[in-house]
């Protein structure tokens, strides 16, 4: 489990190619992987950059975005699968195929998973699943 108290850790440890990415996003009630790859955004400034500048997210990759009620995909050069979960990392919300210059939001989410296009489908995730968030070495 990452963090204290089920929470996403408030900081993160960098390291030469940028933010940590040993954290997997397991669906707990449909024995899933939704990614494998994690980066968590947890500052100013990683939050408001996400994903822009990039072409693609790969399979397994995404960014944790904490906390965060909303997003947008203005100036992304690609589409994305949304998963909104509460503080206790319960799906509230998912939202697939969100195409660049798009807005999505969920007032009851406490952060957001922002993954390749598919991964709701493979993982089979709906609101209601619980996740859990695992780091490795």
């Amino acid at each position: 489990m990452v963090g204290p108290a089920g929470q996403a850790p408030r900081q993160r440890r960098r390291s030469s190619e940028g933010s940590e990415v040993n954290i997997r996003a397991i669906n707990l009630t449909r024995n899933s992987e939704l990614a494998d790859r994690l980066e968590i955004a947890g500052s100013g400034g990683d939050r408001r950059k996400g994903l822009l500048g990039r072409d693609s997210l790969r399979v397994g990759d995404g960014l944790w975005i904490v906390p965060c009620e909303a997003v947008h995909t203005f100036f992304m050069r690609f589409a994305i699968d949304l998963v909104y979960l509460d503080r206790k990392h319960r799906v509230v919300k998912t939202k697939e195929n969100v195409r660049p210059w798009r807005l999505s939001a969920c007032l009851r989410a406490h952060s957001v998973l922002e993954l390749p296009v598919g991964s709701i489908h493979k993982s089979r995730t709906i609101p209601g699943d619980i996740l859990n968030f695992q780091k490795f070495r």
